[in-house]
């Protein structure tokens, strides 16, 4: 690739809207189990690796990881070379967002790709949310506290 630069960055609906400056951007919300309804998963995040097996072995992801790595290969055919940013977005930014994020960026670091990779909310309380995925408040730790 000869992408100047590419920015993998991850981050929740929750906490905000998808960077602005995102040339593509995968909503992981609809069509990919949430691990937050795994109490056991729920205040863990991408940095633990039974969240990235339960990520990664969702049918679909790593299928959405090699087109997504197809897709900034197309972005690099263009006559352009300007930055490249991709955005991958779910519902908290702890858990979908961040493991295919890091996969996406491993993935395209291989090719010899510049890759920089953020967490945009990966760091931010879990935010307890209905059963429809809409937002209650910030979530209180296993043991009672608020985060």
């Amino acid at each position: 690739m000869s992408v100047t630069e590419i920015s993998v960055i991850s981050f929740g609906y929750l906490h905000g809207d998808p960077p602005a400056d995102a040339n593509f951007v995968l909503d992981l919300r609809r069509h990919f189990r949430d691990p937050h309804i795994s109490p056991g998963l729920r205040y863990q995040t991408a940095h633990d690796l039974p969240v990235r097996r339960a990520v990664l072995g969702t049918p679909g992801i790593r299928e959405l990881i090699s087109t997504a790595a197809l897709v900034a290969d197309a972005f690099d055919a263009g006559p352009g070379g300007a930055p490249l940013t991709i955005a991958v977005g779910c519902a908290g930014g702890r858990h979908r967002a961040a493991t295919v994020a890091m996969a996406l960026a491993d993935r395209l670091r291989k090719t010899g790709s510049p890759v920089t990779l953020v967490h945009r909310d990966l760091g931010k309380p879990v935010v307890e949310r209905t059963v429809t995925g809409d937002a209650v408040a910030p979530a209180a730790r296993e043991n009672g506290e608020p985060r």
